[in-house]
């Protein structure tokens, strides 16, 4: 019984799915053309909402507005460039999933890496501080002890 419920349940997760992404794409075209260019604006595009994907990914409801903004745009046959430069303009360079080099995006860049190497910094020193291994000898009875332990697990 509980299989069952489980199934059930994973039915209805992937149902609910193919809904979401069915309506990122419901939006009609009478050229096969705009529907590929919104599409591929679209992949291009970040939802500002989720920031991790892209506006054909995303059911949010920014993203929504910004996927009719898209399609009134292509429909209207606005150029690629003119509509990234309009998104850009509203939202910013991080509207773009590749944001383009320069000045004010060196943080999107370059920060994922310059975190990562102060994480280095600091666990190299953490493990300078407290990792450091010391050189103990063992004295004269605890060699006794463990040659005698040594010996005993050969006869074994």
């Amino acid at each position: 019984m509980k299989l069952i419920k489980q199934l059930l349940g994973v039915f209805a997760l992937l149902a609910w799915i193919t809904t979401l992404q069915a309506a990122i794409y419901a939006f009609e075209f009478d050229d096969p053309q705009k529907e590929q260019r919104f599409k591929q604006l679209s992949e291009e595009l970040r939802c500002l909402v989720c920031q991790n994907q892209t506006l054909a990914d995303s059911g949010a409801g920014l993203a929504h507005d910004l996927r009719k903004e898209l399609y009134r745009m292509v429909n209207a046959e606005a150029s690629d460039e003119e509509i990234k430069t309009f998104m850009v303009s509203r939202y910013g360079d991080f509207v773009l999933y590749n944001p383009p080099v320069k000045a004010t995006t060196y943080l999107l860049w370059f920060g994922p890496f310059i975190l990562g190497l102060f994480a280095v910094i600091i666990l190299i020193r953490i493990i300078r501080k407290h990792g450091g291994t010391t050189n103990q000898t063992l004295s004269h009875e605890e060699q006794q002890r463990a040659q005698q332990l040594l010996a005993d697990n050969k006869d074994n």
